[in-house]
């Protein structure tokens, strides 16, 4: 079998040892180099902080961006669409919105329809600093794209959105 591929434990020693609480080094090994989400993961991690290094002169996150992204639509967003689009819980949004909202590139407003809602769109500024940044992500997304030893990004994006 390969490498590569999750296996079932078939080992007797193994079983036995997991049994007793331990787990065998060859198991350390076969994680390492198959567990996919290990692997997306630290890619996860490469990538954030290649397109952190990228957006940081215009003092912005990758995470910002794709925040800021999320809320570039015709009409303001609820908290519940953005934090789905973003995989995110509520919590999580709301501690990313903050810095945004003190820098005043979002504005965050009761929902009218529903008291307790809150609406999410850009500012102005929001929108000025969103378009210095598209360039930015535009050529350092093709230069990760270039890299894929497959050659096929689409594949990839299908693949990662048929996990998620």
């Amino acid at each position: 079998m390969s490498k590569t591929r999750a296996r079932a434990i078939a080992d007797p020693e193994e079983s036995s040892l997991l049994l007793a609480g331990e787990v065998p080094f060859s198991t350390t090994l076969h994680v390492r180099d198959c567990c996919l989400c290990l692997h997306v993961q630290r890619a996860a991690r490469a990538l954030a902080r290649r397109f952190d290094d990228a957006l940081r002169p215009l003092d912005l996150t990758n995470g910002q961006f794709s925040l800021l992204m999320s809320l570039n639509r015709p009409a303001p967003a609820g908290m519940g669409s953005v934090a789905q689009v973003l995989a995110m819980d509520r919590t999580t949004l709301t501690a990313a919105l903050k810095p945004l909202e003190r820098r005043k590139l979002v504005a965050v407003s009761v929902d009218p329809d529903d008291k307790r809602s809150r609406l999410l769109k850009l500012t102005p500024a929001g929108k000025r600093l969103l378009a210095k940044a598209v360039p930015i992500w535009q050529h350092h997304h093709a230069l990760v794209e270039a890299q894929l030893p497959s050659g096929s990004p689409d594949r990839l994006r299908k693949d990662l959105i048929a996990l998620s």
